[in-house]
């Protein structure tokens, strides 16, 4: 989570540190401003403190670009800094084109009517709905990297049906696209790109609205609900979560159920465990009817039910620091996960190891750890990865040896 002054990357020093990209001034000047110990801020970045010590000395060169991510989302680097191409070496790739923002050219092309489009019919719709499916399937597996570029093409398709479309067909046409921005939305956010998220959730909400689809609407909201969470914004992600709930009184009770869960996750993450018990107690009772007639729920709601709602749990318990009952769930939670959704296998995996590191059992930590490095290093990157960083110097603040030997494997795959 990023400083909560807002003119603390005014300060001359630390701008200039980042336009350089001289990145051990960055948290030397960092914590000499915030008064933040090298421990808490290897926690922000998901660095270990010998790390940030090195780095700080220049005894260590940030040459990683996940690292260089890490350290810009930790500690919350405004984008207008990092947006000096001349001034730059090093630029981060989440925050520069990447094939993950919105480029101008798509932009003109979705929010515009487009001339010349390919006529729309009901078996083409029906085609690219089951193709989105599958690639929704397919990133759960091999991770969003590899279908970016693809997913970009398949928008666009979708967008040059609009001008050929009529009456119905045009709706289902913009329902079509709100779903695929939801999805770019969400692989971007899971490569870390924050800014490149937001636009997606933001037009896919647009789209949504115009459709007409409460589902989308509401989702689109429990998303961003979900990046305020992944950022550490609790009190934002319980207004997002809320705004998904009140706005959209049509939604499945699926999509409300998980519109509950994120506000709940809200309340563990600023502490308030009353509320985040009452919310899941909420949203269990919601999925567990929505459960009785599956075939009211939208199609891109697949993965959520019992399993899913046990390992979100094991998050709110992790939050409020209950870590036996955080790895009574992540491991319940993991046991019923099928492992086809290896990217969300790698995530829970990397959060049980926290759990455990949590509750004293360094050694069973580092078996859970070490057995999810070659994944989080695959498809887990940036947020599995960096849990597991996190993992290490919660173990190495507590004296375990296991933490350095979990850094040793870890720096084997940086």
């Amino acid at each position: 989570m990023g400083d909560s002054r807002t003119d603390l990357w005014s300060h001359p020093a630390l701008a200039a540190a980042v336009t350089r990209a001289d990145w051990g001034a960055v948290l030397r000047t960092y914590r000499r401003l915030t008064g933040t110990s090298q421990t808490r801020l290897g926690e922000r970045v998901g660095l270990v403190q010998p790390d940030v010590s090195d780095i700080e000395r220049g005894r260590r060169r940030v040459t990683s670009v996940e690292v260089r991510q890490r350290i810009v989302t930790g500690l919350g680097i405004p984008a207008h800094l990092l947006e000096a191409p001349q001034q730059r070496t090093s630029p981060v790739p989440a925050l520069t084109p990447s094939g993950l923002d919105p480029d101008e050219d798509l932009l003109t092309r979705i929010t515009s009517v487009t001339k010349g489009g390919h006529r729309a019919d009901a078996p083409t719709l029906d085609w690219l709905d089951r193709l989105l499916a599958e690639h929704r399937r397919a990133e759960d597996e091999i991770g969003s990297r590899p279908l970016v570029g693809l997913m970009r093409r398949q928008l666009r398709d979708v967008v040059d049906l609009y001008s050929g479309a009529r009456g119905p067909l045009a709706g289902r046409v913009v329902r079509l696209a709100a779903e695929h921005a939801q999805f770019l939305a969400w692989m971007a956010q899971d490569q870390g790109a924050d800014t490149a998220a937001l636009a997606w959730h933001d037009r896919s909400h647009e789209w949504a609205l115009e459709a007409g689809d409460a589902n989308m609407a509401a989702t689109t909201l429990s998303m961003k609900s979900h990046l305020a969470w992944a950022t550490g914004h609790g009190t934002r992600t319980i207004r997002l979560a809320e705004a998904a709930r009140w706005s959209t009184p049509g939604a499945s009770l699926g999509v409300q159920g998980m519109a509950a869960q994120m506000a709940a996750r809200g309340h563990a993450l600023n502490g308030d465990g009353g509320a985040a018990e009452r919310l899941l107690d909420e949203a269990q009772a919601l999925i567990g009817r929505a459960a009785e007639r599956p075939e009211d729920e939208p199609p891109w709601m697949y993965f959520y039910g019992e399993t899913w709602f046990t390992l979100q749990r094991g998050m709110s318990a992790m939050h409020l620091r209950d870590w036996p009952g955080a790895v009574d769930s992540l491991t319940t939670g993991l046991d019923a996960l099928a492992p086809d959704f290896r990217r969300d296998r790698t995530w829970y995996r990397a959060c049980l190891a926290h759990a455990l590191a949590g509750a004293g059992e360094a050694a069973q930590s580092l078996t859970v750890a070490l057995a999810s490095v070659p994944d989080a290093a695959a498809v887990g990157r940036p947020h599995s990865w960096r849990e597991l960083h996190t993992t290490a110097a919660l173990l190495l603040r507590r004296g375990a040896r296991e933490g350095r030997q979990l850094i040793t494997a870890l720096r084997a795959y940086d």
